[in-house]
């Protein structure tokens, strides 16, 4: 029996936390969440994470969910992927991990659902998509700041490179005149390192990502489920 039993849809989150644990080496069973079926509303899954949120990662203590909490506790429990509680590199990374998760990640899920935040009017979507890819665009002149002055975590990489792919591919029906990887270049570099790694190869033959997952993404073709 596995370790670990990540539930999954492609080209989710859950593609971090895989990236995650096929770097760390660790074995683990992958469950498909299909979102075609709206199965992340389904009470079996909402056993496992009680917001519907995709990933949830079954471990020996129990599910854990939210992206940035699998990924802390994997750290503390692998290493690896971070600096130990007890390295001066510790605070540098607690608060990069959490900006992407906290203040990063929730700005693009609003472009990609802000339906979810402002209801139906198009005209208040269109207000809130807007002022999302605003703040966007100054977090990412903050954390290529930070690129630049020394390579994040391999969790952080792993974590922005997925969080940039999504801005260059999502949602499909807007322009992108917001976002350039060529203008970030610390970044940019970084995705093509992340490429190299062959968690990145098991993840592309796993979710169908294409050749340049990260640095020149196009969207997923996945060998099963639906990446929305």
């Amino acid at each position: 029996m596995s370790r670990y039993i990540l539930h999954f849809a492609p080209d989710n989150a859950s593609l971090i936390i895989r990236l995650a644990l096929d770097a760390l080496g660790q074995h683990y069973t992958a469950v498909l969440v299909d979102r075609s079926r709206t199965e992340q509303a389904s009470p079996r899954y909402l056993r496992l994470n009680p917001h519907g949120l995709i990933p949830a990662l079954e471990v020996p203590d129990g599910p854990i969910f939210e992206t940035a909490a699998i990924l802390l506790w994997l750290t503390d429990r692998h290493g690896e992927l971070g600096p130990s509680a007890r390295s001066p590199k510790r605070a540098d990374f607690l608060k990069w991990l959490f900006f992407v998760s906290n203040t990063f990640h929730p700005a693009l899920r609003m472009t990609f659902y802000p339906e979810k935040y402002v209801g139906p009017d198009p005209e208040h979507q269109s207000r809130v998509r807007q002022e999302m890819q605003k703040a966007l665009k100054q977090h990412l002149i903050s954390i290529e700041a930070r690129a630049a002055h020394a390579p994040f975590a391999l969790a952080i990489q792993l974590y922005l490179a997925a969080l940039l792919r999504w801005c260059a591919l999502y949602p499909a029906d807007t322009n992108r005149d917001w976002f350039q990887l060529n203008d970030l270049p610390h970044l940019h570099a970084m995705c093509r390192a992340v490429e190299a790694l062959p968690c990145t190869t098991a993840a592309q033959t796993a979710e169908g990502l294409g050749p340049t997952p990260f640095s020149a993404p196009r969207y997923a073709t996945p060998p099963q489920g639906s990446a929305t």
